[in-house]
């Protein structure tokens, strides 16, 4: 299905969530003690090993990127408790790479091994990638080692050969990003809420922060090409006036609010939005912030809260009459908290799985090239209906128009995530935008 807008929201992500740690703060030094550690215990055979890189310590805070390494974790709990992949466990190595570049590298280095070789003790595949700077991927790509279902919060995944972002990638691979340094998102998300809600002025509220700005203009640019009329509201990193930003996209008449901010500055904008009495259609907010943790994330804001949607690739983790889905919420019933993230996760290590258990049944072995050349055929993959069908089309120009389906679920007090349709059958074609990573 192409790029799709969620893919763009999280190229923009790394760099809007160190917004939060700008004032002031520093990379965390590094700390290797546990990253070697394995999540499940060995078995009496040879264990096949995969590695997980997060970066579960980061200036962001620790929960901003875990969802996907938990889910991922969970599966293979799950998956060992059953024999493993042909009687083998899965033996999963968690490197916390802090969130810097150099921590990327060095976890890269624990776990694909010197110079990249696939000796005894390195992983056959990386998977759940969730790093906010992925400093290691062209290493990675170089020792031909597939990196499955990682999070696209860079341009990683639509620069190198051998990896395999979650939302799949058009782009040629070949160590520029995208198409001459220039990257497409679609505007579905801005069609659906014009088609289907008849949403027609939309607010875009941003920081006076070069990335923030950035990010504003992008999705100003995709607003105006759906219609809308736009109002973009800035605000001052250091001293933000929320409620002075709330009160004018109020006056505006805005239908929708999307925005270029942190987590943090959502939570006060959905505050600010509340005391002056601003109704809206849709607060609209990112795959990130699909979570159970909305009542304590918008405490303050119940009106806001309730006019939260968010807009995806994969199906909602709520939607618990789906057969994956019950399977993934009976795998992680003992986490604390829910999220899309973490359905994400599960679905890249359910891919893995699959693709190794192929390698078995093929008697070619479990090897960093048999996972890699079913990777490499994993053409409208799904994981069982977890995901919009995922694709890897190696076009040699850049697509000006595609077809995108997206999932869409509004928060209900009470509820939870409520999905509005099916996620395969919310589907638009729209044009491709270009922006810089």
């Amino acid at each position: 299905m192409g790029r799709r807008l969620r893919a763009v929201e999280s190229a923009a992500l790394g760099l809007l969530l160190l917004l939060s740690a700008a004032c002031g703060s520093r990379l965390p030094e590094s700390d290797f003690e546990h990253r070697g550690a394995s999540a499940t215990p060995s078995g009496g055979t040879t264990p096949i090993r995969v590695g997980i890189i997060t970066s579960a310590t980061s200036p962001v805070g620790a929960a901003a990127f875990t969802g996907p390494r938990d889910g991922a974790k969970a599966w293979f709990e799950r998956l060992n408790a059953r024999g493993g992949i042909d009687g083998r466990p899965v033996e999963v190595r968690l490197c916390d790479d802090g969130g810097s570049g150099v921590g990327n590298n060095e976890c890269v280095h624990r776990l694909i091994g010197e110079n990249g070789e696939n000796g005894a003790d390195t992983v056959v595949a990386l998977v759940a990638t969730t790093a906010l700077d992925y400093a290691g991927a062209s290493r990675v790509s170089h020792a031909r080692v597939p990196d499955i279902g990682g999070q696209p919060i860079g341009a990683a995944y639509d620069t190198y050969p051998h990896l395999y972002g979650i939302y799949g990638s058009l782009a040629p691979r070949n160590g520029t990003p995208g198409w001459g340094g220039q990257l497409y998102g679609g505007t579905e998300v801005y069609r659906y809420f014009a088609r289907e809600h008849g949403a027609r002025t939309a607010a875009v509220v941003s920081y006076n922060q070069a990335a923030s700005a950035a990010y504003a203009r992008l999705v100003v640019r995709g607003l105006k090409a759906e219609g809308y009329d736009v109002v973009t509201e800035e605000v001052d990193f250091a001293l933000p006036n929320f409620r002075a930003a709330a009160a004018d996209l109020k006056e505006q008449g805005a239908d929708l609010v999307l925005d270029a901010l942190d987590t943090h500055g959502n939570a006060r904008l959905c505050e600010a939005m509340d005391e002056v009495g601003a109704e809206i259609t849709a607060k609209v907010t990112n795959v990130q912030n699909w979570t159970s943790t909305v009542p304590e994330d918008y405490k303050d804001s119940p009106r806001c809260r309730n006019a939260l949607w968010a807009t995806g690739s994969s199906r909602n983790y709520e939607d618990t009459d789906q057969a994956a889905v019950r399977e993934f919420r009976d795998g992680t019933e003992k986490l604390g908290t829910h999220s899309q993230w973490q359905l994400e996760g599960w679905a890249a290590a359910k891919w893995f799985t699959e693709a190794a258990r192929a390698c078995a049944e093929a008697g070619t072995g479990v090897t960093r090239a048999c996972v890699d050349e079913f990777m490499n055929r994993s053409d409208g993959y799904t994981a069982d209906g977890l995901l919009i069908p995922v694709r890897f089309e190696r076009l040699s120009e850049p697509p000006r128009t595609r077809r995108t389906c997206l999932s869409v679920a509004r928060w209900q007090d009470g509820r939870g995530w409520v999905s509005q349709r099916d996620m395969n059958a919310d589907c638009f074609d729209v044009p491709q935008l270009a922006y810089r990573p």
